[in-house]
């Protein structure tokens, strides 16, 4: 099997997590690395030992080649990077959000798709692996058809030391980190068809919204996803997502420090479903890292095999619209949308 050489735009804050993932997977390696900020460049290049390192992404494509690019950049550049590696019939992995309008994300998706290259969204928290145990769970019928389900991310980490970005945008908490929520809940009860927000800002020294609490539709069930970044706990959780799925036949808990419980007409038993601590892991990061590995291999399970990423370009226009729906609900005073009709 021929080895894949990848190439990573983007040597931030998060990209370190890529550059190990993708250094665990059999048959594959990064050949080179591009970043305008030539520091974050050179030390991302001595760390992993990559010698091509390239300040511009056209020249990195033109000359290394890659068989695939991961795009590690923050949203406003991604459109750009990815029609640029569309136009090389290069394949992307891109991180998200996905893109700051559904405009631009349509436009991407319409440019690999013209260019016959594959797209996924790099949306890792369905490949969180507690958040696959309940999404089995859901799919073998352990507790029935579900009607219910709660989505849950509170916690008052500091996200704005490693990521000051976040702290000045308009838009924060339901950009960042609310729409892997709502992509869980898409994952484990189905698109939604109607949803209803409401958002507030407690931290005073940011610009957006810190917290958000969703009403979700979906087929023959009801979702609530809520998110906070200012809510102290006893014992702070980050970056724990907590899940509740009821069903006909039973209920599915995914609680605090991963425990699981599935109560149906057998009873009660309970799992330990911790993610792997992988060697280059670090508390209390590891879940998401984990989750990193697990996407990056699928996308090469994928590329491999010809398949579309589950949560491929296309897939991802549902979860921005949710994002999109969401903010115009809260503007609104919590007016109910259906997010189909935003996706265009």
């Amino acid at each position: 099997m021929a080895e894949l050489k990848g190439a990573l735009v983007g040597c931030g804050f998060f990209a370190v997590n890529q550059m190990h993932g993708w250094a665990g997977i059999d048959g594959v390696s990064i050949a080179a690395i591009c970043d305008r900020d030539p520091a974050r460049l050179e030390a991302m290049g001595t760390r992993f030992g990559i010698s091509r390192r390239f300040t511009d992404a056209e020249a990195m494509f033109a000359e290394a080649r890659p068989d695939f690019v991961d795009i590690a950049t923050t949203a406003p550049s991604h459109r750009v990077l990815v029609e640029l590696a569309a136009s090389h019939g290069v394949p992307v992995i891109c991180q998200k959000p996905f893109a700051l309008s559904l405009a631009d994300a349509r436009a991407m998706v319409e440019a690999c798709s013209q260019a016959g290259v594959p797209l996924m969204v790099h949306e890792n928290f369905r490949w969180q692996s507690p958040i696959r145990r309940v999404g089995e769970l859901v799919a073998t019928g352990e507790v029935g058809r579900p009607f219910f389900g709660r989505v849950s991310f509170r916690s008052a980490y500091d996200v704005y030391s490693g990521q000051p970005y976040l702290a000045e945008g308009e838009r924060f908490i339901i950009e960042d980190l609310g729409i892997h929520a709502l992509d869980i809940a898409r994952f484990l009860l189905g698109d939604a068809t109607a949803i209803t927000a409401r958002t507030a800002r407690i931290n005073s020294a940011i610009r957006g919204e810190d917290v958000a609490t969703m009403l979700l539709g979906h087929d023959g069930a009801t979702s609530v996803v809520d998110c906070s970044y200012a809510t102290k706990l006893e014992k702070e959780l980050f970056p724990q997502t907590l899940v509740e799925i009821d069903g006909t036949e039973g209920t599915i808990r995914l609680g605090a420090n991963y425990r699981l419980t599935v109560t149906n007409g057998e009873g009660s038993r309970h799992e330990d479903v911790s993610p792997l601590l992988l060697p280059w892991a670090t508390r209390p990061w590891h879940n998401i890292q984990e989750s990193v590995a697990a996407i990056q291999a699928h996308w090469v399970d994928c590329l491999r095999n010809g398949r579309e990423p589950d949560t491929s370009g296309r897939d991802n226009l549902k979860t921005l619209a949710l994002v999109e729906a969401a903010y115009r609900s809260a503007a609104e005073g919590g007016r109910t949308l259906d997010p189909a009709e935003l996706r265009g």
